[in-house]
């Protein structure tokens, strides 16, 4: 992919180019806050089974972008569509139903609950979630919690959080609270996952070890990841395509080590470091 300028319309503003069969697809999305626009007329299109990054400096819109489209905040206008589905404005427990998943820049586990029950109750649509069920199929209620405990289990065991499955979750580092935001995902089984600013407070080595757990889901098993990061040694490792957002709206596209010598990038965001 040739990193490109997005093409700006006769009022100047940007979008980023289409890309074939994308499994997101923002269009138009506007968001405000009084006077401010925190979001302008930004569209772009996310690839399906791609790890995107989304780059640029503070105050160009990328988490407020990333909250639109996971329903923590409603557009002023616009549309977002996941895999043909219009899902403007849908709750997050809808997105989640559809196979949309997010993680937030500071953790946010129930503290009093151990590592094992947080994950645990994110399982979507279990059958004892009713009572009915708890008083008339006691059985099937404990044969799924069975089942859910036990891939669980697996998922602690592959993030290597196993050690800790019985700690309260306020007790964690910020590094693994980190790994058990992203195996709270894996524990919904979705199609696509929003992850922001996924190495903040990470030490390096818990870093490497979450890169590779973000390229094997992607590359191994199929799911699309849009990353919201600083950090640009990750989204170099990991990210293709990137974009880097600039004033609410896209301003290039293209793989990483295009987009650092792209001009309009420079002068943007990142400077003399990449000159």
């Amino acid at each position: 992919m040739t990193a490109v300028t997005a093409p700006a319309d006769s009022a100047g503003r940007t979008s980023a180019p289409p890309v074939p069969d994308p499994i997101l697809r923002v269009e138009g999305v506007t968001k405000a806050f009084g006077g401010n626009l925190a979001v302008n007329d930004c569209s772009i299109d996310v690839p399906r089974g791609a790890i995107t990054g989304l780059i640029g400096p503070n105050g160009a819109g990328k988490s407020t972008l990333l909250n639109i489209i996971a329903g923590s905040l409603p557009p002023t206008s616009g549309t977002i569509t996941l895999d043909g589905e219009n899902i403007t404005g849908l709750r997050p427990d809808q997105l989640v139903a559809r196979g949309l998943a997010r993680t937030f820049q500071i953790p946010r586990p129930i503290p009093t609950m151990t590592v094992l029950e947080n994950l645990v109750m994110a399982a979507q649509d279990q059958a004892g979630e009713r009572l009915w069920n708890v008083w008339f199929r006691p059985r099937t209620v404990g044969a799924e919690e069975n089942a859910i405990i036990d891939r669980v289990i697996e998922i602690l065991e592959y993030v290597n959080l196993i050690h800790v499955r019985d700690e309260f979750a306020a007790n964690l580092s910020g590094g693994q609270k980190k790994l058990l935001e992203f195996a709270r995902t894996l524990v919904l089984k979705p199609r696509i996952v929003l992850l922001d600013e996924p190495a903040a407070g990470v030490n390096r080595t818990l870093l490497r070890d979450l890169a590779r757990y973000i390229w094997e889901q992607c590359h191994d098993h199929g799911i699309t990841y849009v990353i919201v990061e600083h950090d640009m040694d990750l989204i170099s490792q990991l990210c293709d395509p990137v974009i880097v957002m600039s004033q609410g709206h896209p301003l290039a596209i293209g793989r990483f080590e295009e987009i650092k010598t792209n001009e309009t990038v420079l002068d943007a965001y990142l400077g003399s470091q990449y000159r």
